[in-house]
């Protein structure tokens, strides 16, 4: 069952990709470092076997971190003690409690551990039990890509520079690239370029997350928390799981390969306790029910990404995100949580008859031409009046 899932996992536009970069640049390389640097010498020996190195590091990695995922909270699972119940979120759609840093993943369809993003690249989630890997396999790609430039390079010039072979007079060094070898070489050059930069930054990005201890998803977290302290006048809240750059490095970066971590329990700074930061998440999620506004939906939408149908302008302001568009239809309602200047995201009311059938909820972002607000035609204006400062603030 483990060996279907992996290989489900593999099957995907993501891996598949990812993949076949790994494998091309390698493939090219390897075919120019034999002719470059014959096996035959003690420097091609060792120059091979450094960059078989970096690819085999880069390749294991990227294996683990989709073999070991991110860790998913159980099914229906709750804490042992029943008052502390309270002190964390419930997810409906695992019917369980939320642990400590973990969020719900819309594309896993599970509550993850300690979860910073999804990763198409390796069709699963970057999270707690494989984000050591995920960050050494953004680590020994851009280096695998960095000596195959100074093969390829090398070896380009010197098939296109003939002379070399006239004034030093030996065939030892021979490069030979027909026009496929000299086409696959420049594209591998392109992609291992390519690499450097997007893996890269995202190294850099992944390795000050680390050190701070933080995800990217508890970032946003705790920008909102202070720019609620600085409006209502309250206590700085305190991040609980910054213990230093040192510590929090061990958090991931074990010789064991299992961060230190269970998923449930964490080390937290002095004064704070495991509920420091779910608390503070539950206070968010009251502010953000208390700005929810009912609309009824007057135009159908059928969900389309780039909605046509709806006007020239209404496509130039559609949100730049990931996030899924939701099909509405006339009388629907749509509790909303956020707005654009064009677009609403919130999600629908189901009937009675959706929830007897089992119908997930559907939540995402729908223009907002096709709704009105339900409560008063005066809130409405008030919550244009909010959403215009609010895309102000965004700007």
């Amino acid at each position: 069952m483990g060996v279907f899932r992996i290989m489900k996992q593999l099957i995907h536009w993501g891996p598949i990709v990812a993949l076949s970069i790994i494998f091309f640049i390698s493939g090219s390389t390897v075919n120019c470092v034999l002719m470059y640097w014959p096996l035959y010498t003690d420097g091609g020996i060792i120059n091979f076997l450094i960059f078989l190195l970096w690819n085999f590091l880069t390749l294991y990695n990227y294996f683990c971190a989709v073999v070991k995922g991110p860790g998913f909270v159980p099914y229906s699972w709750r804490p042992k003690r029943k008052e502390h119940c309270k002190k964390l979120q419930y997810c409906e759609l695992c019917e369980s409690y939320k642990s400590p840093r973990s969020h719900h993943c819309r594309k896993c369809d599970r509550c993850v551990m300690k979860m910073d993003h999804h990763c198409p690249w390796i069709n699963t989630c970057c999270g707690h039990f494989n984000h050591g890997n995920f960050t050494y396999f953004l680590f020994f790609a851009p280096c695998g890509c960095f000596h195959s430039l100074f093969i390829l390079i090398p070896s380009i010039y010197k098939a296109l520079n003939f002379t070399w072979y006239l004034h030093h007079g030996s065939r030892d060094q021979l490069v030979y690239l027909g026009i496929g070898g000299f086409l696959s070489c420049m594209f591998a050059i392109g992609l291992a370029i390519g690499v450097i930069i997007a893996v890269g930054l995202l190294f850099v990005i992944q390795l000050k997350s680390i050190l701070k201890n933080e995800t990217g998803i508890e970032t946003w977290i705790i920008e909102k928390a202070e720019d609620r302290d600085r409006d209502e006048d309250e206590d700085d809240f305190i991040y609980p799981y910054h213990l230093g750059w040192r510590r929090n490095l061990a958090q991931v970066f074990t010789w064991s390969g299992k961060p230190k971590s269970d998923g449930f329990t964490w080390d937290v700074v002095e004064g704070c306790d495991q509920f420091t930061f779910t608390e503070e998440q539950l206070k968010q999620k009251a502010l953000k029910r208390d700005r929810t506004q009912e609309y009824i939906v007057v135009e159908d939408y059928s969900g389309a990404l780039i909605p046509l149908s709806k006007g020239c302008g209404m496509c130039c302001g559609i949100p730049c995100t990931d996030e899924p568009r939701i099909p509405v239809k006339k009388g629907d309602i749509v509790k909303v949580t956020r707005w654009k200047k064009k677009w609403l995201y919130g999600t629908k009311v189901m009937t009675d008859k959706e929830r007897s059938s089992g119908q997930r909820r559907q939540r995402g972002w729908f223009p907002r031409r096709c709704a009105r607000d339900y409560i008063s035609d005066t809130s409405n204006g008030e919550l244009d009046s909010q959403s215009q400062n609010s895309d102000k603030k965004k700007d």
